[in-house]
């Protein structure tokens, strides 16, 4: 069970646990698990997430250990609405508007950031470019292409470094579910409070990924300025993905339609 049981309302849809919790408690928690120094995985829901959830072991034994699953993408908003849960706009939280404010917070409070992924040399870029954004903002940075291999040489110096710097929030950048079975697999060595899988977070704040225009990220249209900038890549997310999440919505409605779900 979550060590934040009851604390925020807590749904099932498509097959997932939901927290809907917004940014701004997000933001506390991590402070709460640094603080304690209790280790918290702070996971999330996207579309792409719930279809690798229901098809890879790996990333459910993750979603098993994280102590919060909030969301991160509109279609989960907006199939939270039609199958009549109370959520808005302000329950998600995607990396795009969370970095900076959490970088904010991290300078603020000291908190020792550490991110692992993206390919060499983006990282860096990213973790100069918040350092100039938060001035005091402590930040290391390991890049993603090495033998993950848990007792391998080269994981074990990741590990090592993690330590050694004192991390207290880890973001992990190595795209579903890489980064979550990365995680799962050295969750017992990590002597780090607050762990959060963030995907193509620091390749959208180096530039390696062009942002979509703000009003696509509102209105949930951010998809396809990302599946124009890179079709061979997300080709299957976009256009075959779907019709299995149709598939889940659709078995949710008739159960769920005009009525609040059930607290999990």
């Amino acid at each position: 069970m979550s060590a934040l049981a009851g604390r925020f309302p807590r749904y099932r849809m498509m097959g997932v646990d939901v927290d809907v919790i917004q940014m701004r408690d997000l933001n506390a928690l991590i402070g709460e698990s640094v603080v304690q120094r209790e280790k918290w995985v702070f996971a999330h829901h996207n579309p792409h997430g719930i279809y690798t959830y229901h098809h890879n072991a790996t990333f459910r034994a993750l979603f098993a250990r994280a102590t919060v699953a909030h969301i991160d993408g509109m279609m989960l908003i907006l199939v939270g609405r039609i199958l009549g849960l109370p959520v808005t706009r302000e329950d998600r939280t995607t990396y795009v508007d969370w970095v900076h404010p959490l970088m904010a917070n991290a300078t603020a409070h000291g908190w020792r950031v550490f991110f692992v992924g993206g390919k060499p040399g983006v990282g860096d870029k990213a973790a100069a470019i918040l350092r100039e954004a938060h001035s005091g903002l402590i930040i290391e940075v390991a890049h993603g292409y090495f033998d993950t291999t848990p007792d391998g040489a080269a994981n074990q110096d990741v590990l090592r470094r993690m330590h050694e710097f004192r991390t207290d929030v880890l973001m992990v950048g190595m795209g579903m579910p890489r980064q979550e079975k990365w995680i799962l697999e050295n969750l017992d060595q990590l002597d780090v409070p607050s762990i959060l899988p963030c995907g193509a977070c620091m390749d959208f704040v180096a530039g390696e990924i062009p942002q979509p225009p703000a009003w696509m990220w509102r209105t949930g249209l951010a998809w396809v300025h990302r599946f124009a900038a890179e079709p061979r890549r997300l080709w299957k997310r976009y256009l075959v993905e779907p019709w299995f999440l149709s598939y889940l919505i659709l078995r949710d409605l008739p159960e769920r339609r005009f009525k609040r779900f059930k607290r999990q």
